[in-house]
């Protein structure tokens, strides 16, 4: 079993380390907010006061956070995770943050000795209590076979993409296709129901149609009754959008489809609904459409 560390519990982080947990590996963990991991360290997870203690304890510190500005703050310092890092040492980072910094990142890992894995994920929470997350990673090879049984643990599809920051770029490639084709989604429901046809209906041939993706699959009928809680919300996804936008200016790739998708996301948060589920941009298009409030 591995002594694994792990900086970030929230939704998504929490979820990973009980499943780690339950496969018998030793973990430690930080979080900003302790008390939300009670019911973790009732199932055994050790804590750790700071980020650096925690990649002090572990051979293989994950992290996850929300964008790249909390990564930085988790990693720099001298209570970051990079000042607990040393020979022999694996950074396993899960979050979806900016290509560049990922790779400037590795670089500080690998002058300490250690190295560091890009390793986002494809799903949500209900796709990993199914057990069918997916990982992309990137980065040296070795490093991605020694961590490789442990990713496999959180998710059964785990792919090596290439060198650092790959696997984050192809995160972003995905995550624009998600917010598009809740769109694109969204405007046939509408062009159906003003049609005459019932928005119910809709949505059952729709997601048993050709264009029935897995992700048209489970959030497509979320149109008809958004969930409680966002699986991923539209400040999220927008997040994802913008470096998506970045990233395509770097690369000379032209990108109508996501800005035009984007400014959607800004109109939803415009609305008041940031923190609804990504799908709610729906909400946006009905109403413009003169359906709904």
């Amino acid at each position: 079993m591995a002594n694994i560390g792990y900086v970030g519990l929230g939704v998504m982080g929490s979820r990973m380390v009980k499943r780690l947990l339950d496969a018998g590996h030793t973990v430690t963990g930080y979080n900003r907010t302790k008390e939300k991991c009670a019911w973790l360290i009732e199932a055994g997870l050790r804590w750790a006061d700071t980020p650096r203690a925690v990649a002090e304890a572990a051979d293989i510190t994950f992290s996850m956070v929300t964008d790249t500005r909390a990564v930085q703050a988790i990693t720099q310092g001298p209570n970051g995770i990079i000042a607990g890092l040393g020979p022999g040492k694996i950074y396993v980072d899960m979050s979806t943050m900016s290509p560049a910094y990922s790779r400037e990142l590795a670089k500080q890992v690998a002058a300490c000795g250690a190295q560091m894995l890009d390793a986002p994920v494809s799903g949500s929470v209900i796709t990993l209590e199914q057990g069918k997350l997916s990982i992309m990673v990137g980065g040296p090879e070795d490093a991605f076979r020694k961590a490789e049984p442990v990713l496999k643990e959180i998710g059964p599809k785990v792919t090596h993409v290439g060198g650092n920051g790959l696997a984050v770029s192809m995160k972003i490639a995905i995550n624009l296709s998600l917010a598009v084709q809740m769109l694109a989604f969204s405007e046939g429901i509408l062009l159906a129901e003003k049609s005459g046809i019932s928005r119910e209906t809709a949505v059952d041939v729709l997601t048993h149609s050709v264009i029935g993706s897995q992700m048209v699959q489970y959030r497509g009928p979320f149109v008809l009754k958004m969930p409680e809680e966002a699986l991923f919300d539209c400040t999220m996804m927008q997040k994802d959008m913008l470096l998506a936008m970045e990233l395509g200016r770097h690369l000379d790739v032209p990108l109508p489809t996501t800005a035009v998708t984007n400014e959607f996301l800004t109109a939803a948060r415009g609305m008041g609904l940031g923190k609804q589920d990504f799908a709610v941009i729906f909400e946006v298009l009905a109403r413009m459409s003169g359906i709904g409030k």
